[in-house]
C-alpha cells in the first residue's frame, strides 16, 4: 500500500504530493510518517542547487542512518539529513542567530529538490549523503516554480510544511 505525504510552502500556498519509499528506505519513511505534521522556516540550497529544505529538532528516537542515498539528486527527491551542530556552526553558512540552527545540537535537514544538475557537495565538509524517502508524484511543475521564487525574491516568512496525503 502506497502511503504519500504533501510538501506546501505555506506563505504561497502551493503544494506537491510526494509518494514514499518504503521499498528502499523503510527506517527513514517510518521516521518521517510517525513524526508529521512537521513544518520549518525554509531555505534554499547554497550548495546543492536546485534545493529548498527546512531545518527541525530531532523528532525520532532512534535515527534511521543511512538507506537509499544518493549525492546527485533528481527533480522530485525528497531527501533526510541529519546534522550535528559543527555541521552547520559556519556563520558563513548564513543562518541567523535567531533561527537557532547554531543552536542546536542535532537537526534534521527535509529537502526537496525541484530542477537537474544537484550535487551534494559542501566545501567545508565534502559530500553529503541524503537519504532518499519520497519522490514527488503530482504538482513538482508549480512547486518549482514558486521555489524559483524563494531563490529570487527570498524565503524570509516562509514555510516548508509536510504533512500526510493518504494511502492507497
Amino acid at each position: 500500500m502506497a502511503r504519500y505525504i504533501s510538501l506546501t510552502l505555506t506563505t504561497r500556498g502551493v503544494s506537491c504530493t510526494a509518494r514514499l519509499l518504503d521499498n528502499v528506505a523503510p527506517r527513514t519513511c517510518a521516521a518521517v510518517w510517525e513524526a508529521l505534521p512537521l513544518d520549518g522556516q525554509v531555505y534554499h540550497g547554497k550548495y546543492a542547487r536546485n534545493e529548498i529544505y527546512a531545518l527541525l529538532p530531532v523528532f525520532s528516537a532512534q535515527d534511521p542512518g543511512k538507506e537509499n542515498t544518493t549525492v546527485t539528486p533528481i527533480p522530485g527527491d525528497v531527501c533526510w539529513f541529519h546534522f550535528d551542530a559543527d555541521d552547520l556552526g559556519n556563520p558563513g553558512y548564513g543562518y541567523e542567530a535567531s533561527a537557532g540552527v547554531r543552536d542546536r545540537p542535532e537537526l534534521i535537514d527535509l529537502a526537496l529538490f525541484y530542477g537537474r544538475n544537484n550535487l551534494l557537495i559542501n566545501g567545508d565538509q565534502g559530500w553529503v549523503p541524503g537519504n532518499v524517502f519520497a519522490t514527488v508524484v503530482d504538482g513538482l511543475d508549480v512547486m518549482a516554480e514558486a521555489c524559483q521564487s524563494i531563490w529570487m525574491d527570498g524565503a524570509r516568512g516562509e514555510f516548508l510544511a509536510f504533512a500526510r496525503a493518504g494511502e492507497d
